[in-house]
């Protein structure tokens, strides 16, 4: 789902005193205050969603470029981690088939 999608869902479930535009800002706000909590080096947890945290992947002295076998070095840097929550996770699974 695309950023556009997710304001047209949100228009059509709240009433019409807010315009499209009003909804892309407080969209845009809520994206960026997740982010730079995660710039901060702050984990961020909605509830009933999940947490995203920023997670140090080590530098690797003794990496090998696959397409040539060359010895390289990969230097240490940040990743984004997403640990989704317990409420989420039922609700994912909930329509799954158990064989």
């Amino acid at each position: 789902m695309i950023r556009s999608e997710i304001i047209s869902k949100l228009s059509s479930r709240i009433d019409q005193k807010l315009k499209k535009s009003d909804l892309e800002k407080i969209l845009k706000i809520f994206l960026n205050t997740i982010i730079e909590g995660i710039k901060d080096n702050k984990s961020t947890e909605l509830r009933s969603f999940g947490r995203f945290s920023v997670k140090t992947i080590k530098e690797k002295r003794n990496a090998r470029n696959p397409s040539t076998g060359e010895k390289i070095h990969v230097e240490a840097r940040k990743s984004i981690s997403f640990k989704m929550s317990k409420e989420l996770r039922e609700k994912i699974n909930k329509n799954r088939i158990t064989n």
